[in-house]
């Protein structure tokens, strides 16, 4: 099945829950993009701790762009997110994060950047719900959508069947049918949703841009 998942890069809390807001009739899921200035060189909301005080029915997941996440993971396990997602180049802890994170109880992703293989992938590929192909280097929204990327998106596909397969970075109306296409279900998407006049009927273009449906 594929789903739309709204992407929100927040400077502070207030942004972070008035994006919510805008998006929470029209969803299921929101991801919430963190990141430290380190890992990526730009720097956004990052408190865990203010989750407590977000009201909303949304399942949340969140993308950790940071150097060593598994610092911070407790702070996040306990934020009340249901999915972690962190970078396979962030860290060496891979294991120890999915453990901690599953025996939480809580969905774990692997995000791979553009240069990276998606060999590192079949390491933990029967521990993880997602894994995430970054279609722009990470760090900033409103990116081109980088055309290479595909190949990547549709090699995970033909080797993992059932893998719940996750895109990020310059998912337009232009996009979207050709990551689909490939192979990817989970659409993460920011400018495309959050720039348009009309929220509501841009997710919903997103949505049945599903070429599957069109043939």
């Amino acid at each position: 099945m594929i789903k739309i998942i709204p992407t929100i890069i927040a400077k502070d809390f207030q942004e972070l829950q008035e994006k919510v807001k805008k998006v929470e009739p029209y969803i299921d899921w929101v991801q919430l993009d963190v990141m430290d200035g380190k890992f990526v060189d730009n720097t956004t909301w990052h408190q865990p701790t203010d989750l407590k005080q977000l009201k909303t029915n949304l399942k949340l997941s969140v993308h950790l762009m940071i150097i060593s996440p598994e610092k911070h993971l407790d702070d996040w396990i306990d934020s009340g997110v249901e999915r972690i997602i962190f970078h396979y180049t962030s860290t060496k802890e891979h294991e120890r994060i999915i453990e901690k994170v599953k025996k939480a109880g809580l969905e774990v992703g692997l995000a791979i950047n553009p240069e990276t293989s998606i060999e590192v992938v079949g390491d933990f590929i029967d521990q993880l719900d997602l894994a995430l192909v970054m279609t722009v280097r990470p760090g900033r929204g409103g990116q081109k959508f980088l055309e290479e990327t595909l190949d990547k998106i549709k090699q995970l596909r033909e080797k993992y069947r059932d893998v719940n397969i996750g895109v990020d970075g310059g998912i337009n109306l232009e996009t979207a049918p050709k990551v689909i296409q490939a192979g990817a279900n989970l659409l993460a998407s920011g400018t495309a949703i959050f720039d348009s006049d009309d929220i509501k009927k841009a997710i919903e273009a997103l949505k049945q841009n599903d070429y599957r449906k069109r043939t």
